[in-house]
C-alpha cells in the first residue's frame, strides 16, 4: 500500500525539518521529494505534514506514520538483504558522539546488530570535534556527530552540508540543569563544559559573552556521565541537545541570564564520499532511524 520510496521521501523531510534539506540528504530535487509527499498523503488519505512559507511540522496522522514508515522500511531492508543471499560481513569503525551514550546509542547499535549480524563493530565514543579529527586522519570510517548552526544573533540560514555529511536531523540547544535549579541574579553563570575542543563549550561561551552576561567554568568533565552527575549535584548549567536531554535532568525555563543557543545538526559524515560494505549499512541503518531520534524526550 505505500511504497517504500515515498516513505523515505517522507521520512527524510521529517528528520530535517524541510523539503530543501530532505532533497540535499537524497540527492533528489525538491519537486521530486514534495510530489513523493503528496502521492504518500493521497495513499493514506491522511494530511501528513502542515505547511506554510516558514516551516513544515508533522500533523497528529503524521507522527503515526513515523513509526508505521520506520517499521515497514526496516522489514522492506530485512527482506531485501535475506534474499540477496550475501549478508554484510567486516568491521566498520565508528564514532558516535557522547550526546547518544545515554540516550539513544543502545538502540540504535541493537537494531543494527539485528539486521547485521555478522558486522563486526569497533565503536569509539567521544566529543564531535575530536570524532571529526579521527576521522580526518583515517581511524574512523564513519562519525555521528553535531555541528552547530550560526547564533541566533548573527542571521543567515546554515549552508549545505559538505559532500562527505548526510543531514540525520536538526534539534535545538538549550540550557539543562537538575530539577528545580535556579540561577542567582547578577553572579556568573556557573557551566559544566566538555574540555576544548567542545561544539557545545563554544557556543555556550560564545552566547553568553556577546549578551554580556558573565561566566565560569564550574566543572569540567570529558564524559557525559561526568557532565551529568554534575549537573544532577547542582553545579551548574549545560548547553545540551533537546532531544537528548540525559536521565533525570530538565530544560531550564527561560531566565534573563541565559541567552538563547541557537540550533545544532547531528550529521553522518565519512571521509570519502559514500560508505561502502559494513560502513554503508551501519549509515543507512542510522537514516533510517534518524525520526526516533529526532522526536522530543
Amino acid at each position: 500500500m505505500f511504497d517504500p520510496v515515498q516513505l523515505r521521501s517522507f521520512l527524510a523531510v521529517a528528520q530535517t525539518g524541510g523539503f530543501t534539506r530532505a532533497a540535499q540528504r537524497l540527492g533528489l530535487r525538491q519537486s521530486t521529494v514534495s510530489q513523493h509527499v503528496r502521492r504518500l498523503e493521497e495513499a493514506a488519505e491522511r494530511r501528513l505534514f502542515e505547511r506554510d512559507t516558514h516551516s513544515v511540522a508533522l500533523t497528529a496522522e503524521g507522527e503515526a506514520m513515523l513509526g508505521f514508515a520506520r517499521s515497514i522500511l526496516e522489514a522492506h531492508e530485512q527482506a531485501a538483504a535475506y534474499f540477496a543471499g550475501t549478508p554484510v560481513r567486516g568491521r566498520v569503525r565508528f564514532g558516535a558522539s557522547e550526546d547518544f551514550v545515554l540516550t539513544e546509542l543502545p538502540q540504535l547499535l541493537r537494531t543494527f546488530r539485528r539486521g547485521h549480524p555478522e558486522v563486526d563493530l569497533e565503536l569509539t565514543v567521544g566529543r564531535s570535534a575530536v570524532l571529526a579529527e579521527q576521522l580526518a586522519d583515517g581511524r574512523l570510517d564513519l562519525v555521528l556527530g553535531k555541528r552547530i548552526t550560526e547564533a541566533p544573533a548573527a542571521g543567515g540560514s546554515p549552508g549545505a552540508a559538505p559532500a562527505a555529511d548526510r543531514l540525520v536531523w536538526r534539534d535545538r540547544l538549550v540550557w539543562i540543569g537538575a530539577p528545580g535549579h535556579r540561577l542567582e541574579r547578577g553572579a556568573p553563570v556557573p557551566l559544566i563544559v566538555y574540555p576544548a575542543p567542545s561544539i557545545t563549550r563554544a557556543r555556550a561561551l560564545e552566547v553568553l559573552d556577546r549578551a554580556g552576561r558573565p561566566w565560569r567554568i564550574a566543572c569540567t568533565s570529558a564524559s557525559l556521565s561526568g557532565v551529568r552527575a554534575a549537573a544532577l549535584a547542582g553545579l551548574g548549567v549545560v548547553a545540551h541537545a533537546e532531544g537528548l536531554i540525559p536521565p533525570g535532568l530538565h530544560a531550564l525555563p527561560a531566565q534573563p541570564e541565559l541567552p538563547l543557543l541557537g540550533d545544532t545538526e547531528f550529521v553522518l559524515s565519512t571521509r570519502h564520499g559514500s560508505p561502502r560494505g559494513p560502513a554503508a549499512a551501519l549509515a543507512e541503518a542510522i537514516l533510517a532511524g534518524g525520526d526516533h531520534l529526532r522526536r522530543p524526550r
